[in-house]
């Protein structure tokens, strides 16, 4: 146990430079990772940290627990900044103190948010300084801590109401990745600088989510449709309990583009994957996450007003009045003891994540990091990666829009500064879909599988 805090001039140093390291530091899991290996973070400090929502919130937590883990870890965090090739913070750090007007200002701010609990009126302040200190673009990074394993007895408290996921492997993954984009055909379709990274986060995060995965790069809208028809038609869907389907291209509303410019509908994409289509896959779910604009109209934000919410809609109930009691008396839809057979929509069980929204006026698009890909994709990996092990889909997409929702581009002198996002989702699930990562075989076994 470490029982003194760190070093005044070390920790002054780290004030200095707290605004600095906010904008610019990295925190990944390689870099926590050589905190803890050095004694300076526990495992529950570095999963607090990676739990957080953005790269900013992690660095600012960071910053916070530093001072108090004894005098070794100014030197390990410097250490930690050369390992991960962020030398030029470390030289930052080590440099003499400056003496200007800047210093001291940094200094308040680092206090403000020390004490952001202490006081509403402290608690504002804080958050107006925590949002004027945005991020670039490139400022994020995907994490790579391993998926977070499901215990066994969460999954015993929990799969009886639950899709069954339990297959191994647990289902197949398709990843469509359009990247490139035929420049005679397609002149104004740029390439998705930054696409090829998503498709690599996907690969590694539902690889290990026990799902095989197929990644498929640069393809026309017929090769897709190709792409999607055999993927549909695997036998060995029969064996498995889901199926996961990412498309990661340029896109419209209601439609995704091949290389070629042609357009893929997303209604035809569903259609396949529904209970007439694909039957194997039936009563079993189907998520879809779409990565690709649903319009050419980019979201400026609006300033929020202080205060609760003004408005509060009412809950609506729809109801298929007076037909509770008719039966389908159709003797053709009986089975061979003449009962009825169970019959299912034509489309159900499925689960799709939209990069942005879709509205009656308002289709927008999609904001895309050139180094460290998509927010959506960045959002979904790591909510998978942190949340997969206790939390169901529908409630890890909603934390994603959560994230979505709290970043801002940082691009000055464009039309890009200070623009937002808007993920949704859309789903016609009819039980908790947990994925159950990494559930212990011994669970497995026990339960004769």
């Amino acid at each position: 146990m470490l029982k003194c805090g760190m070093l005044e001039r070390d920790r002054q140093a780290l004030r200095r430079r707290s605004a600095v390291l906010c904008k610019q530091l990295v925190v990944d899991a390689l870099l926590i990772q050589s905190l803890q290996a050095d004694d300076i973070l526990t495992e529950s400090m570095a999963e607090s940290i990676m739990a957080e929502q953005t790269s900013q919130k992690r660095c600012w937590r960071l910053l916070l627990l530093l001072p108090k883990r004894g005098p070794r870890a100014f030197s390990s965090f410097c250490s930690a900044l050369q390992e991960t090739e962020q030398q030029h913070l470390c030289d930052l750090l080590t440099q003499p103190p400056e003496t200007d007007g800047k210093e001291r200002h940094v200094e308040v701010s680092e206090r403000f948010a020390e004490q952001q609990h202490s006081s509403p009126h402290t608690q504002r302040y804080a958050a107006v300084c925590h949002k004027s200190m945005e991020f670039s673009l490139d400022a994020d990074s995907p994490i790579t801590t391993p998926v977070l394993a499901c215990t066994s007895d969460f999954y015993l408290s929990r799969f009886q109401q639950s899709y069954r996921m339990r297959s191994t492997p647990r289902g197949f993954a398709l990843v469509i990745s359009n990247v490139t984009f035929d420049s005679h055909a397609v002149p104004e379709l740029d390439t998705r600088k930054g696409g090829e990274v998503d498709d690599e986060v996907l690969r590694k995060v539902f690889t290990e989510l026990d799902y095989c995965v197929t990644v498929h790069r640069d393809l026309t809208a017929q090769g897709m449709r190709t792409c999607i028809e055999n993927f549909c038609r695997r036998s060995d869907h029969r064996t498995v309990d889901s199926c996961a389907v990412c498309l990661l291209s340029h896109g419209t509303e209601g439609a995704v583009y091949g290389t070629d410019g042609q357009l893929l509908q997303l209604d035809w994409v569903f259609e396949a994957f529904d209970n007439v289509h694909c039957p194997l896959l039936q009563n079993k779910p189907k998520m879809f996450f779409i990565q690709a604009c649903r319009g050419d109209e980019m979201d400026c934000g609006v300033e929020q007003i202080d205060g609760p919410a003004r408005t509060c809609s009412p809950s609506c109930e729809q109801r298929d009045a007076g037909r509770e009691g008719q039966g389908d008396a159709d003797p053709r839809q009986r089975d061979d003891s003449g009962r009825p057979r169970i019959k299912l929509p034509q489309r159900s069980d499925m689960i799709c994540g939209f990069a942005s929204l879709k509205g009656q006026k308002l289709c927008t698009a999609a904001m895309r990091n050139t180094k460290r890909g998509s927010w959506f994709i960045q959002e979904l990996n790591t909510a998978l990666r942190l949340n997969a092990r206790d939390t169901h889909l529908a409630d890890i997409l909603v934390q994603v829009n959560g994230r979505i929702k709290e970043r801002e581009g940082y691009a000055p002198g464009t039309a890009h500064h200070r623009c937002k996002e808007m993920s949704e989702f859309t789903s016609s699930l009819c039980k908790d879909l947990y994925l159950f990562p990494k559930l212990p075989a011994s669970v497995l076994t026990s339960m004769h599988i």
